[in-house]
């Protein structure tokens, strides 16, 4: 494992119904610090699995997750220290109805960070001037548009000052026209160096902001490289059926 590397996953499987439905059926995986690593595939390929086994929302049948050199899959480890080090972006928005955008927002801080109502709420107002909401910080949920919500999502996470960013298919539940302004702060977010991995059917992000792309399918890792060498020069068969449909 590289110096750099921060999660590393060996031989990952997650099965169901008995051993019968295998989601994962061994994946391997290294993440380095400041990747965007981006994972395309059909639906039931497995991705949303791999995402959620990376903080433990999915408990893996075997196989071993270092996260900083800590095997989180182990017993007795503190998952909850460990997720506050992982932000998780779903594709509904999660936010809770009855807070405001900046309660929402300074909640985790100042009950897991022990952080002052002053200090969170001074971070909190800085992520939403950064993606153009600093106006609904007294707003509910129910007053904003999905895109609003999602990019509040986003910046809630990144109050928890985490090392990686989880998205489990962000975009997937917005309004068309709503998705551009979630892409770009996700963009931003990588143009900054956050660490990301993303689950996600916008092959033009997957493009243009990716490090590496991973192609997935039946719970395994058929193909992974760089967004030329994975759109521009697919090998495998499946991957260049996959793209015929999408692209």
């Amino acid at each position: 494992m590289n110096d750099n590397c921060l999660i590393k996953v060996t031989d990952l499987k997650k099965h169901y119904k008995e051993g019968t439905i295998h989601a994962l059926d061994g994946v391997n995986m290294e993440i380095d610090r400041g990747e965007v690593i981006v994972i395309i595939g059909p639906s039931g390929s497995g991705k949303s699995t791999f995402l959620r086994s990376l903080n433990l929302l999915e408990l893996p049948t075997s196989g071993e997750i270092l996260f900083d050199g800590v095997d989180i899959n182990a017993p007795h480890i503190n998952i909850n220290k460990h997720r506050q080090k992982m932000g998780m972006v779903f594709q509904h928005f999660n936010l809770f109805p009855n807070m405001t955008v900046l309660r929402n927002m300074t909640l985790g801080p100042q009950k897991l960070l022990k952080k002052s109502k002053a200090d969170a709420e001074k971070y909190a107002m800085e992520l939403l001037e950064r993606v153009g909401l600093s106006d609904r910080a007294e707003a509910y949920p129910s007053q904003l548009s999905g895109g609003q919500k999602q990019r509040i999502a986003i910046v809630r996470a990144l109050c928890m000052e985490p090392e990686v960013m989880l998205f489990d298919e962000p975009t997937s539940a917005l309004d068309p026209e709503m998705v551009g302004e979630v892409l770009d702060v996700m963009k931003e977010l990588a143009k900054e160096g956050m660490t990301m991995v993303v689950v996600t059917h916008e092959m033009g992000f997957a493009r243009e902001v990716g490090s590496r792309v991973v192609f997935m399918d039946g719970g395994t890792v058929i193909e992974e490289g760089t967004p030329s060498e994975i759109f521009d020069n697919p090998k495998s068969d499946r991957l260049k059926s996959f793209l015929a449909k999408v692209l």
